[in-house]
């Protein structure tokens, strides 16, 4: 049976990680790529040095010529890629097939997916489920690699072509990547919860909760869907999904009578699955109640596919904080520096606020997502001391903060100046977080590379 992508005339519509993903795989299946980015700034030779010589590919920056558009046959988008800039109208005007990264390595791939999204939280939980799942192929001693990709920064493309029968892919999966899959299908999928954030690409809460549902749309009885009981929005998508459910829940009235369903909840100091005890939470070294969720959905996700109870248990035992997500990095002159880069939104700020234990001193701002700020200011309660802002949402946080009665408040140039300023400001017993609400592009390339600043900043003081 021949490839389906052979001699296949393919674009690709973005230059970053997930483009030359999709092009690796393409390539390696004998297709012909262009690699098309609107962006003047692209580096071409960059690019192209990342394939080889005798690969049958152009790189394209700018605007693309009509023949290269007439001659796709198959236009595959990057995440960052919106569906109705007037490019990917056009194409679908012309009845281009269109598909996306995801949706591409899918299809290419073998074995089971575990995939996970949510407006925040997946980095973590795609991480431990990643480990929990590296631990149980190695105590089942079949064979068989896990590979764990998505938006978490390894492209799914990348690694699909390694996929056998016996692989395991974890999959943090984001709403731009889901909006263009049509065949994905997990064997078991989460949704840990959905709170507003994108708007500015999805323009409203039930476009974006729609994309979010996509992750279960080809599911079936013989899958699972692992969903947040605590979040109505979630909660909704259990009684509209085919699959088999799981919830998790902080609540600790809820039984399994009144759910309905497996469950995953806390009891006192205990986790458990339906009645039966997999940990506890004085084993766990993750700040915050939030990460009891993460744990959860990575609980319920890890029981269903067969994982032992101790397997799991000595796997989120031994877990510690991904990068930039509430990332310990200094103690400086008795104040503890906290990197929340990964805090893009207004909801996962929050979050890390209310992890905090000491008086703290709050970097904020960034790249404007058509996001509001009122839940995040009136969150501070007494933890928040003083709140420095940096980036182009820098004015509209600083009047919400007034508006509400926060007024220590100090505008700061940049990022390094933020962190000077926090040296200045802070005493010992104090804690400074970075955690902006917002996303990074006004300033940064990623939310990784404004946390990784972050830490070099605070390193130098």
């Amino acid at each position: 049976m021949s490839d389906p992508f052979s001699e296949k005339c393919c674009l690709i519509i973005g230059a970053g990680k997930s483009g030359k993903g999709a092009a690796r795989l393409l390539l390696d299946r004998d297709a012909s790529v262009v690699i098309f980015d609107e962006n003047e700034k692209c580096d071409i030779p960059a690019v192209r040095g990342c394939f080889r010589e005798d690969d049958d590919i152009k790189v394209i920056k700018g605007v693309l010529p009509d023949e290269i558009r007439e001659k796709a046959s198959l236009v595959v988008l990057s995440p960052g890629v919106p569906l109705d800039s007037p490019l990917v109208t056009l194409l679908k005007e012309e009845g281009k097939e269109i598909t996306g990264e995801v949706e591409l390595a899918f299809v290419c791939g073998k074995g089971d997916v575990l995939a996970i999204t949510g407006t925040n939280g997946k980095t973590t939980t795609t991480t431990l489920l990643g480990e929990i799942m590296q631990n149980h192929v190695k105590e089942r001693k079949e064979g068989g690699r896990v590979f764990v990709v998505g938006n978490i920064g390894e492209p799914y493309t990348l690694y699909s072509g390694e996929m056998e029968d016996n692989s395991v892919t974890v999959a943090e999966i984001s709403s731009f990547q889901l909006e263009t899959v049509s065949s994905f299908k997990p064997y078991i999928a989460a949704v840990l919860n959905v709170t507003p954030d994108h708007l500015n690409r999805h323009h409203t809460m039930e476009e974006y909760t729609a994309a979010k549902f996509r992750i279960t749309e080809n599911q079936d009885r013989e899958d699972t869907l692992v969903l947040n009981y605590d979040d109505p929005l979630t909660r909704s998508m259990g009684e509209e999904t085919e699959a088999g459910v799981v919830y998790f829940t902080r609540d600790e009235e809820l039984d399994i009578n009144s759910v309905k369903a497996d469950f995953v909840h806390i009891k006192g100091r205990e986790v458990l699955f339906n009645d039966r005890v997999i940990l506890s939470l004085d084993e766990i070294k993750l700040l915050g109640t939030h990460n009891h969720e993460n744990i959860m959905a990575a609980v319920g996700m890890a029981v269903k596919y067969g994982v032992s109870d101790r397997v799991i248990r000595d796997t989120v035992a031994a877990f510690t904080a991904v990068e930039h997500r509430i990332e310990f990095v200094e103690t400086v002159n008795g104040v503890d520096y906290y990197n929340d880069s990964k805090g893009t939104n207004p909801d996962a700020a929050i979050k890390a606020v209310l992890s905090m234990v000491k008086p703290t001193l709050l970097i904020g701002g960034g790249y404007d997502k058509n996001s509001t700020y009122d839940e995040f200011i009136q969150s501070f309660g007494e933890r928040v001391k003083l709140l420095v802002l940096i980036g182009d949402t820098a004015e509209k946080i600083r009047e919400c903060a007034v508006s509400h009665g926060f007024t220590d408040i100090i505008m700061a140039k940049d990022l390094k100046d933020a962190v000077e300023i926090c040296h200045r400001e802070a005493v010992p017993g104090d804690a400074v977080l970075l955690s902006p609400a917002c996303a990074s592009w006004d300033m940064f390339k990623n939310y990784e590379e404004r946390g990784k600043l972050f830490k070099e900043f605070v390193r130098e003081l």
